[in-house]
């Protein structure tokens, strides 16, 4: 018998229904709001005279955004529970992105991404802290199909640019690109935010015991992820102009939409996966096929790595954030998810600024940069997998070491706890 979610009014509503409606979130702020830069970013370089260095104070400008709208949603959690914040959220990131062609100026062009990146901040914090509240009950494939939004909005946009830059130019790719997101809030407009939550249950002490057990095993996962934040972030914002140079000009805009298509099933696949084998395990897995993934295109080149390159990328990018964020949530570590998403926004705004020295030559030798910090990332969740706790006690009670069996499955239960803490 299929489960439902009952909202605070008493009324039921489809549990797939609530994906859809995060799906679309997710796809609106983050697969078209934020990642859209990287097929456009070509033909501003050749339309609209952007240098590469231009091109990446915009990428660091949106990071730096999108720290600012993580940090707002971890200490204004009311923004997190308002649909009038998402609501806006999205109208100011469409007009972002719908204004991006009205003027040449650098300047406007950075507060315009500071902006989008705010906005798709508190769209993917609010979308999804309303899947692990409303669906925490419900099978972790679920809330996994919801992240693959940001898949599909990569495929969708990444389409639009393919399509237009053969009969049109880099303008009408962001208005495209503005009409997209507006198209994608029509369902997310009414996704439900996150419940207050109930009051904390464990005292201030059993808090501390469970910090100074986890501390060493979480120390490594953020080193891991913050890791992750610089080398993908590199990948994510210059992979398709790095393919274009070695290859024909619609390689490029094709890999990306192969991207997005890789990553709609990835998060629902990498959790499927957590039944059978540890996080650790499948978090070092899953940093050592992109670091490969990232190489391939500066290593090898021509048609067939790039395409293969845009798969493992796609295949990895969202399954690495679901896994890393479930590991912190699964160690109860107070803060975890913010904590962790607080460094993966360092590293996304260090990214761009360590690979610009690099642009001077092309695009091969940041994608290189890239992979080699992704490969440090796995060193530091190799470590995570010594003596690591598969089997958490009850809140309150001492941190046991367990025996090195494979790990549950990441579950919105996890993660749910590890926001309340």
């Amino acid at each position: 018998m299929q489960q439902h979610i009952t909202d605070s009014r008493g009324g039921r509503h489809s549990p797939w229904g609530h994906v859809v409606q995060a799906a679309a979130a997710l796809g609106a702020g983050m697969g078209v709001g934020r990642f859209v830069y990287t097929p456009i970013l070509p033909l501003m370089h050749a339309q609209a005279g952007l240098s590469a260095a231009t091109g990446a104070n915009l990428a660091t400008a949106n990071y730096v955004g999108y720290l600012i709208g993580a940090l707002a949603g971890t200490f204004l959690p009311r923004l997190v529970r308002s649909p009038a914040v998402l609501r806006g959220c999205l109208v100011v990131l469409a007009v972002s992105l719908a204004a991006m062609p009205l003027t040449h100026s650098p300047g406007v062009w950075l507060v315009l991404r500071l902006c989008a990146g705010v906005a798709s901040a508190l769209i993917f914090v609010i979308a999804a802290s309303s899947l692990l509240s409303h669906l925490r009950d419900h099978p972790a494939h679920l809330p996994g199909w919801a992240f693959g939004g940001v898949g599909a909005g990569i495929a969708l946009s990444g389409l639009l640019v393919l399509a237009l830059r053969t009969i049109a130019d880099w303008q009408a790719a962001w208005w495209a690109s503005a009409a997209l997101t507006a198209l994608l809030a029509v369902p997310a407009w009414f996704l439900r935010p996150e419940p207050a939550p109930p009051p904390a249950s464990a005292t201030p002490g059993a808090k501390r015991r469970a910090t100074a057990g986890t501390h060493r095993w979480f120390t490594a996962l953020l080193a891991s992820y913050t890791l992750e934040g610089i080398g993908y972030i590199i990948a994510g914002t210059f992979l398709v102009a790095a393919i274009e140079q070695s290859s024909p000009g619609w390689i490029g805009s094709g890999a990306w939409v192969l991207v997005g298509l890789a990553a709609i099933p990835s998060s629902a696949l990498w959790a499927g996966l957590g039944r059978r084998w540890s996080r650790p395990g499948l978090l070092l897995a899953a940093l050592a096929v992109q670091a490969v993934g990232i190489a391939l295109p500066a290593l090898i080149g021509g048609v067939a790595a790039a395409l293969l390159s845009a798969v493992l990328f796609g295949a990895t990018f969202i399954g690495v954030s679901t896994l890393a964020l479930a590991t912190g949530a699964h160690l109860r570590f107070p803060r975890a998810v913010a904590l962790l998403t607080a460094g993966y926004s360092v590293g996304q705004i260090l990214g761009p600024l360590v690979a610009t020295p690099l642009l001077r030559h092309g695009y091969h030798q940041a994608l290189i940069l890239a992979a080699v910090v992704v490969l440090a990332g796995a060193g530091a969740a190799a470590l995570l997998r010594i003596g690591f706790p598969h089997h958490m006690p009850a809140p309150g009670h001492p941190v046991a070491r367990s025996e090195p069996a494979p790990g549950g499955q990441p579950t919105a239960v996890d993660t749910a706890r590890a926001q309340a803490d």
